[in-house]
């Protein structure tokens, strides 16, 4: 017995459709989140929040210095706030689309204040801070300020590491190195007194870190030299998201993250699929532990096939069949059993009242339409047979 080790593309429909359904729940479940949480109200680096991941602490300490701390939510709002006498902070800049990001950058360049990027990533920081690319190899430690920065001499070693930087511009300032890369830049704006302040790791803004090292001095004089600090939290409801023709697109709401993420696992389940589905390949013998009756095996694919609704493949069947045994009853060798050329002729003259053309329909018509026209072509087959034996 040969069985096929070759799935329908229904039967892989069938196999992979749960699979699929759980994969478009975890991406609705995973928005739905995203989407959740950026709405809400104190959360990790909110000057709001007292919780250990909040930077409530930072904010009332820069008031008692007299800096003002403002939050906003939309880039509409971060824009407007820029200014010579105002420091803007944008708490996660991989939030923002690239449409935001490059829209924010042009609202900064000219605005004569400070601007802080709080650990932008390569998705970021190449268009909020040009010239500065972002190392994919991030480290976690206590640094020393090794450069002439004020605010850096002055606070000592701080828990910078983080996401590690490189710049192109000559006269930026590059602070807390690690493995020759710097932990937090400084780059002037190239017209008037601005600047912007990369900053590799959140651990300096807070509540649970302010009190380490010189945590704290660092934070105040990189967001208090200004008498205006506006905290700019960006959030996937952001309306200025949406693309240029003024429809919001899911793909410019999702971060960086949730695509990779959702690619990584896209290839993974491929990867696994191909490892654990079956191998397409040629029919492979297969030894049966048990024997089975020939009219069983018949009686089981039949039911298959009309299960399947197969009725091309069960009338291919008879039919081919029943050329293989009417071959050598007209003299014509099995090689040529399944060729009309040869067959048809010899049935002919072997059968005067049928002519090739009834017996071409026969034996290599079209499929029949349904399941009465199958048990007819089947009649017809059994009594082509018996004329061809008695004559």
């Amino acid at each position: 017995m040969t069985t096929s080790s070759a799935l329908t593309a229904r039967q892989v429909w069938t196999r992979s459709r749960g699979i699929a359904l759980a994969v478009v729940l975890l991406l609705i479940g995973a928005v739905a989140v995203a989407v959740v949480r950026s709405q809400t109200k104190h959360g990790d680096l909110d000057p709001r929040s007292a919780d250990p991941g909040g930077s409530r602490a930072v904010a009332e300490l820069l008031a008692d210095r007299g800096v003002t701390t403002s939050v906003v939510t939309t880039l509409d709002a971060a824009r407007s706030a820029t200014g010579p006498d105002t420091t803007l902070l944008v708490a996660v800049p991989d939030l923002l689309t690239h449409r935001q990001q490059s829209r924010l950058a042009t609202a900064t360049a000219s605005s004569g204040g400070r601007t802080v990027l709080v650990a932008p990533s390569r998705w970021s920081v190449g268009r909020l801070a040009p010239g500065v690319s972002a190392s994919p190899a991030t480290t976690e430690a206590t640094l020393d300020p090794g450069c002439s920065l004020p605010e850096a001499r002055r606070a000592g070693s701080a828990e910078t590491g983080g996401i590690r930087y490189t710049t192109t511009a000559r006269d930026a300032e590059s602070c807390y190195p690690s493995e020759r890369r710097a932990t937090l830049l400084r780059v002037p704006a190239t017209s008037g007194t601005g600047d912007t302040v990369v900053l590799g790791a959140p651990a300096v803004l807070l509540n649970n870190r302010l009190d380490k090292q010189g945590n704290a001095s660092l934070a105040l004089q990189l967001l208090g030299s200004r008498p205006h600090l506006v905290w700019y939290l960006p959030s996937l409801a952001d309306s200025s998201a949406t693309g240029t023709d003024g429809r919001e697109s899911l793909l410019d709401l999702l971060p960086s993250g949730w695509l990779w993420g959702t690619l990584q696992l896209f290839v993974a389940a491929l990867v696994t699929a191909f490892w654990r589905g079956r191998r397409f390949g040629p029919l492979v013998a297969e030894r049966l532990p048990v024997a089975i009756r020939a009219s069983e095996t018949t009686e089981g694919r039949a039911r298959l096939y009309r299960k399947a609704d197969a009725r091309d493949r069960a009338s291919a069947a008879l039919r081919a069949t029943t050329r293989t045994r009417l071959a050598p009853l007209a003299g014509i060798p099995a090689p040529q059993a399944h060729t009309p050329e040869a067959l048809l002729p010899a049935l002919s003259a072997r059968l005067p009242g049928h002519g090739e053309q009834a017996l071409h329909s026969l034996l290599f018509g079209e499929p029949p339409r349904d399941d009465a026209a199958l048990i007819a072509l089947t009649d017809r087959l059994d009594a082509l047979e018996r004329e061809v034996r008695r004559s």
